[in-house]
């Protein structure tokens, strides 16, 4: 067991050093999270020799786990703090909200799909991840009763940003989401102010489809 733990500590290590500070990472609370979080725990067993490489890995239910880089910089982009509250919209394999839980004090994380949510829920549980708190829900509808979020993250794309999730998003708050067709998407970044939302493309992605009464039909 302690080989497996060094192995895993090893590939970690490249996969930071490779596929995440040479891309240009360098918020040291992402690359902390990144070092520490057991990527290979949040896949499959058939694919634990696969979890640290450079690519998206499916995880059933017609889902994935996004590429490392690309989770990297998604948290990154919203220059999170210690006591932010994050909002992630598509639990999914539970890695990105272990990654976020690893920054800040608390994540609300929901997900449509019963299979994911009852496994991913378990998993945290039983890596006491106390700080994140589930739900299984559409979240194109976000969590109104939590709101407002200090940032919020869509790890789904859709043809647009859900409103609901615009409004529960605190006045200096960010938000990053794939935006755009079944296909291809841009990675938007919204940050919202007083007087509105400013917009940043952050690049081209593939996501897998929001779906939701403000998203993509199921």
């Amino acid at each position: 067991m302690k080989e497996e733990h060094i192995k895993y500590e090893r590939w970690r290590k490249e996969m930071v050093d490779r596929q995440i500070v040479d891309r240009g990472i360098s918020d040291p609370m992402v690359i902390d999270a990144m070092l520490t979080v057991p990527r290979h725990l949040f896949v499959n067993e058939a694919l634990t020799e696969s979890a640290y490489m450079d690519y998206p890995l499916p995880i059933g239910e017609g889902q994935t786990i996004s590429q490392p880089y690309i989770i990297a910089e998604m948290t990154q982009s919203l220059q999170l703090k210690k006591s932010d509250r994050v909002l992630e919209i598509g639990t999914g394999s539970g890695y990105q909200a272990a990654i976020l839980a690893h920054i800040v004090s608390r994540v609300y994380t929901i997900e449509r799909n019963n299979t994911l949510f009852m496994r991913t829920r378990k998993l945290f549980d039983t890596l006491k991840y106390h700080n994140i708190v589930t739900r299984y829900s559409d979240g194109t509808i976000g969590w109104k009763s939590e709101s407002p979020f200090d940032a919020i993250m869509v790890t789904a794309g859709g043809e647009q940003i859900p409103q609901p999730l615009i409004d529960q998003l605190a006045v200096g708050g960010k938000l990053v989401m794939p935006v755009g067709g079944l296909m291809a998407q841009e990675l938007l970044l919204i940050e919202k102010d007083k007087s509105g939302t400013n917009i940043t493309n952050l690049g081209g992605c593939r996501f897998v489809k929001l779906i939701g009464q403000h998203g993509w039909k199921d």
